[in-house]
């Protein structure tokens, strides 16, 4: 269970800060805080959201919903995968000891409402889409943030459709296009 969360106020020109907050308050940045970097020796399995399971382009004018800062798209997305099958190999790996988490970013030049109201979007559509799966770490960071501050381990795994993404891990990284298949191949 998370109960508490890391927040990194996102500044390009100064420092970066870490506050603690809890949970129930806005979320900038939800992560377990028993895997902080270096912390954690077994795999994780990380996925992103938008584009990755999430089919967030393809709802029609996802563009404009964000612009006037609407979370519908983020409601209403449909799976990009077989999620009942993606949920079973996840839970498989889980009981051989994998963990499972989220990676995903919230909307470009947002606020800390709307931050709230994408992050309360992706949460439940999780719950919706992949309600079987407990998953180890949600992570719901700013637009941009980087993804690689979740490495724990060079054997952790990122399935994400934007190759900055991939080139950027620093384990195992992965298009959308193979998800079922290299899971396949840890079990």
């Amino acid at each position: 269970m998370i109960s508490t969360a890391n927040a990194v106020e996102i500044d390009p020109g100064k420092k970066q800060r870490k506050t603690r907050l809890r949970v129930d308050s806005l979320i900038q940045i939800c992560y377990n805080v028993d895997t902080k970097k270096g912390e954690n020796t077994m795999t994780t399995i990380y996925f992103d959201m938008d584009g990755t399971i999430a089919d967030l382009y393809g709802v029609d004018n996802w563009l404009d919903y964000l612009i006037a800062k609407e979370a519908t798209p983020y409601e209403i997305a449909k799976p990009l995968i077989r999620l009942s099958l993606l949920a079973r190999y996840l839970n498989k790996l889980q009981k051989k000891g994998y963990r499972i988490g989220i990676i995903s970013w919230l909307a470009k030049n947002s606020n800390a409402e709307y931050d709230k109201k994408v992050t309360d979007a992706k949460m439940k559509w999780l719950s919706i889409h992949l309600s079987s799966v407990q998953f180890d770490e949600i992570n719901i960071v700013p637009y941009g943030y980087s993804k690689t501050n979740f490495v724990n381990d060079s054997s952790d795994i990122l399935f994400d459709d934007e190759i900055q993404n991939r080139e950027a891990w620093e384990g195992k990284a992965y298009d959308v296009d193979c998800i079922i298949e290299i899971l396949k191949t840890l079990l």
